[in-house]
């Protein structure tokens, strides 16, 4: 195959952090080139020096054997290098067609807009796809697989070979990762380069040929992905080996009941939904996409209203309506979208981790006693082994994992009894996966009552001490965790239709 990028001796810092120390990469023509390594490895970082983002301190891009200066994303799309982002850049209210040529749409010699031809150029783009997509649609109507489409035929409008994929499947379910697979091998045929950024282990093997890991900013080195055993690429990412052993499932039948549930109803996404949670408990919640997980926890924090139902916190009834009643109560909830409504990015991790205690570090007339704060601050920062240059950097430089311990570290000084972690290791590497299931264990091993909703039921059986399945709104059965449940029991229960309609199974 013949290489058409090659990245050597890549240096690039930041502000207090060495972000990339002589990296290098390489990618084929016709390839899907997995880059892999744990959060802040510099995997982002260096695929943002390729597509012209970032400008690299020093080294040498060379694409198709040609050394080249790429001084920004319009001089990548110029060589034929295209980026998708996580968090996917479109504009909801404007159509398919219209985002894919945004700023190139084709116009009379007038300078009409030519609708009509703009909607057969988004066409031709998707006929080349083999994807069925109205270019008439509106961006806001389309599910995230369909807007990860526009993403790529909006990269493949600038005539794209080289295609750089930053973590595609994150917000996919099973059918639309096997969708998207199905479009990176039809590129693939074509002679398309494709870099793919993944956490998810299970996806190297089935889409990429090559694997590449970083660590430390560093190159690690280049694997086959077919002949490679997963466990060798995570020690490569790692730097050591990780404790896969199952939770051990305590007895807490006489346990306080820290969080009583009793027919909580909220439209068709949370319709009559009882459980109990038990102080140094955690309890799973599964599910498909859609099946209300998430919509139990946001009821149950006061993010929206609840229209019947009760909750008691150690037995006592608690009327949340609001988030600052459910805090009031002892409840915290780690929000799946952490960036949204978990941070503030723009703070340091001192204020971050402040942000729910507030007036335990300001007097009476609004002064913020900084020496007390930083002291705390740095406790958090030892006890959750947060990786920071100091309490004073800004949150939005940490790696996801580092972020999450942040936000996690903001509940804890507050003292939560209860907490809430919707999706606590979306976008988060296996190491600091590992590390939030220890802190997770260390936590309920405290007393502390944990509610964890996961997408992932390997993750779900490895923590829960229970499961609590969904479907539809409803909870349609509650499982043990551990090795005596099987992902078959649960996806059963997900999919239990006549139990979502006629209530849980006993």
């Amino acid at each position: 195959m013949t290489n058409v990028i090659e990245m050597e001796a890549i240096e690039k810092r930041f502000p207090g952090v060495h972000a990339l120390r002589s990296a290098r990469f390489d990618l084929c023509a016709g390839e899907v080139h997995a880059l892999m390594g744990e959060n802040g490895a510099g995997k982002s970082t260096l695929m943002k020096i390729l597509s012209g983002i970032y400008a690299p301190d020093s080294g040498s891009i060379r694409v198709n054997g040609q050394e080249v200066r790429i001084d920004g994303p319009r001089a990548a799309q110029g060589l034929g290098i295209g980026i998708i982002h996580q968090e996917l850049a479109l504009m909801p209210d404007l159509t398919v067609a219209q985002n894919i040529f945004i700023g190139r749409e084709p116009r009379s010699r007038w300078g009409v807009l030519n609708e009509a031809q703009l909607n057969r150029d988004a066409e031709a783009i998707f006929a080349v796809m083999k994807v069925p997509m109205d270019p008439r649609a509106e961006v806001r109507s389309l599910t995230i697989a369909k807007q990860q489409m526009v993403e790529i035929a909006k990269a493949l409008s600038f005539r794209s070979r080289i295609l750089i994929m930053d973590e595609p499947t994150a917000a996919l379910n099973d059918a639309e990762t096997n969708e998207l697979f199905a479009i990176i091998r039809r590129l693939k045929s074509e002679g398309v380069a494709i870099v793919y950024i993944s956490h998810k282990m299970d996806e190297i093997r089935r889409i990429s040929d090559r694997v590449t890991v970083m660590r430390d900013g560093a190159y690690v080195g280049t694997v086959a992905a077919a002949d490679t055993p997963i466990e060798t690429i995570i020690a490569m990412m790692v730097g050591r080996a990780l404790d896969h052993a199952e939770v051990a499932i305590p007895d807490l039948s006489a346990a306080p009941v820290a969080l009583s549930v009793r027919g909580l109803t909220r439209g068709r996404m949370v319709r009559d939904v009882s459980f109990d949670l038990r102080a140094g408990e955690i309890l799973g919640f599964a599910g498909l996409m859609g099946a209300g997980r998430t919509e139990v926890a946001r009821v149950i924090f006061g993010a929206d209203p609840r229209e019947a139902g009760e909750i008691a916190v150690h037995g006592t009834p608690r009327d949340i309506r609001s988030p600052k009643d459910a805090v009031a109560a002892g409840i915290g909830y780690l929000s799946e979208d952490r960036k949204h409504f978990g941070l503030a990015l723009g703070l340091d991790v001192r204020s971050n981790i402040a942000l729910t205690s507030l007036p335990r570090f300001t007097d009476r007339i609004g002064r913020v006693d900084d020496a007390e704060l930083g002291r705390v601050a740095q406790d958090y920062i030892r006890t959750l082994a947060i990786r920071t240059p100091s309490d004073r950097q800004e949150v939005r430089l940490l790696s996801g994992g580092n972020q999450q311990k942040v936000v996690i570290a903001k509940w804890l000084l507050r003292d939560c009894d209860i907490l809430i972690f919707d999706e606590p290791t979306r976008g988060i590497d296996v190491g600091a996966k590992a590390e939030i299931y220890r802190l997770l264990q260390s936590l309920a091993a405290a007393g502390k009552a944990i509610i964890v909703i996961s997408s992932e039921l390997p993750e779900v059986l490895r923590l829960s001490h229970r499961i609590a399945v969904m479907c539809e709104g409803r909870l349609t059965g509650i499982l043990p965790g551990g090795p005596g449940t099987s992902q078959q029991e649960i996806m059963r229960l997900a999919t239990y239709r006549d139990a979502a309609q006629e209530g849980a199974i006993a």
